[in-house]
């Protein structure tokens, strides 16, 4: 990604985004309980006291997938970005979905300072979602996924390269939505919400 792209009122919206989901999958997952409370260290991040992977792998993973959208978070590309648990059948038993809307026609200053604060109250929302969400199955494993709009074609660009189609099982049956924060404003809209398999779900109904 041309680093000039960066200096356009989408590219900043970007690497604000991109930095404050890194931070919130963490949250995500630490909030989920996966790995042990010592897998991850105290940070503050927008003034919020956060959770910073300690297991290089764990944070390489997280910082990897989430610096790779950057360029298409950038174009308008990226509709969803979701961390998805799943069960011992890889069937998904809970969703958070972050639903980013950056606004390609916004073309002034962006004033990052209220960007932030934004952003921070979701941070500030998260841990107290705890208990709208699922408990986790024994051997669970988790994953980021995204959801683009349209994307680049291979060969055309190493940043597209970086991602494949996922085989990810998904729900016959729309999910049930819980929705946690929202915020809309001129250049950027986010919204974050749970998804679980709704109650009439062939899973749910055999158990």
């Amino acid at each position: 990604m041309d680093r000039k792209d960066l200096r356009t009122p989408q590219g900043e919206i970007a690497r604000v985004l991109v930095e404050f989901l890194e931070v919130a999958i963490t949250s995500v997952v630490f909030l989920k309980g996966i790995y042990p409370n010592g897998a991850f260290e105290r940070r503050r991040y927008m003034n919020v006291v956060v959770h910073r992977a300690r297991h290089p792998q764990l944070n390489e993973y997280i910082h990897t997938a989430v610096d790779g959208l950057l360029p298409f978070i950038n174009k308008g590309l990226v509709d969803r970005v979701a961390v998805i648990f799943f069960d011992d059948s890889d069937v998904p038993v809970e969703r958070f979905v972050f639903k980013l809307n950056v606004n390609q026609s916004y073309n002034s200053k962006v004033e990052e300072a209220d960007l932030e604060f934004s952003l921070r109250s979701f941070l500030i929302k998260l841990p107290v979602s705890e208990p709208l969400t699922k408990v986790l199955p024994r051997n669970c494993r988790w994953e980021i996924t995204a959801y683009f709009r349209s994307l680049p074609e291979a060969g055309t660009s190493k940043d597209a390269e970086m991602w494949i189609p996922t085989d990810t099982k998904q729900w016959q049956q729309p999910p049930t939505i819980i929705p946690i924060k929202s915020m809309s404003s001129e250049p950027l809209g986010l919204q974050l919400y749970l998804e679980h398999p709704s109650l009439s779900e062939p899973n749910n109904e055999e158990k």
